[in-house]
């Protein structure tokens, strides 16, 4: 009986570790998808409200398999009527960084409105950097951003 007991456990906790092998594989691909747009903050404040605002989990937006938290229903509302106009250049990519053929990560709370879009920087210093040549560097940006978008950050 002492054989069969260890038996019978020996199997269920082999089939649990199994099962638990699948169910972190066919999860672990929705991770990206989880990963928020803009680290959380609500894309249309930055035009309606001049500022950064973190989102809230109750307002959500999937665009391009990117997840867009907002701070209202109206925010909400107001970027599924146009995406274009909210979403930020280069992917949410630090702006100076594309000029140079990069993709840094960059603080949402480090930004600016240029012309109507949103632009991101790394961090305030990298930020001083660009705006010695705002025009300069979106050019180059989008000059870079058709040969870079689609290649890891860590690729380049």
């Amino acid at each position: 009986r002492g054989t069969m007991t260890g038996l019978k456990q020996s199997l269920i906790g082999g089939l649990l570790l199994i099962t638990g092998i699948v169910a972190t594989s066919s999860f672990a691909g929705d991770i990206t998808h989880s990963t928020p747009g803009l680290s959380g903050y609500d894309a249309v404040a930055y035009f309606t409200d001049g500022k950064p605002v973190r989102g809230s989990g109750y307002h959500v937006v999937v665009q391009d398999g990117v997840t867009y938290a907002f701070a209202s229903a109206e925010h909400k509302k107001l970027f599924i009527a146009n995406p274009k106009q909210y979403l930020p250049a280069f992917g949410g990519f630090c702006a100076y960084g594309v000029a140079v053929g990069k993709k840094f990560v960059a603080d949402p709370e480090v930004w600016e409105v240029v012309d109507g879009i949103l632009y991101l920087n790394l961090d305030k210093g990298i930020q001083e950097k660009w705006q010695r040549d705002i025009p300069g560097y979106i050019k180059k940006g989008n000059t870079n951003w058709s040969d870079i978008k689609d290649k890891s950050p860590d690729a380049l």
